[in-house]
Order: C-alpha cells, then structure tokens, then sequence
C-alpha cells in the first residue's frame, strides 16, 4: 500500500530535477484536502516557498543552468 502523503505535512521537500515543473501540492499528496494546485518557479533560485501553504522547496543540486532541458 502506498504511503498517503497529504498536503503540507512538512515544513519543507527537497525535489529532484526530474520532478520539474514543480507545483504544489505534489502529485504524491492526497488531493482531496489540498489547496488549489499552483506551479511554482524553482528552476532560477533553487527554492521557492509555496505562497498557500508556505511549504519549501529546495531544488537538489541547486538552481538549473541557462539551456539546461529537465
């Protein structure tokens, strides 16, 4: 049985590129009490903190190159 994540029980994710783009609440969460799904602009900074639940967002590896193709 998978895990039932629901929506901003952590104060922060650490995401993998492969997860681009990002939105929150994640594709894992439980949908059903989440706020209104919002992507958020991670790939410049590195991080970015959800503006409904204040989640962070922390990008492995740091902010995506110029050019770069996740």
């Amino acid at each position: 049985m998978a895990e039932n994540i629901t929506c901003c029980d952590k104060r922060y994710y650490e995401i993998d590129a492969s997860e681009l783009p990002l939105r929150c609440p994640l594709p894992s969460m439980s949908q059903w009490n989440a706020h209104p799904r919002v992507f958020l602009p991670i790939e410049e900074t590195g991080e970015y903190r959800c503006p409904y639940c204040g989640t962070l967002y922390i990008l492995k590896g740091g902010p995506v190159k110029a050019g770069a193709h996740y």
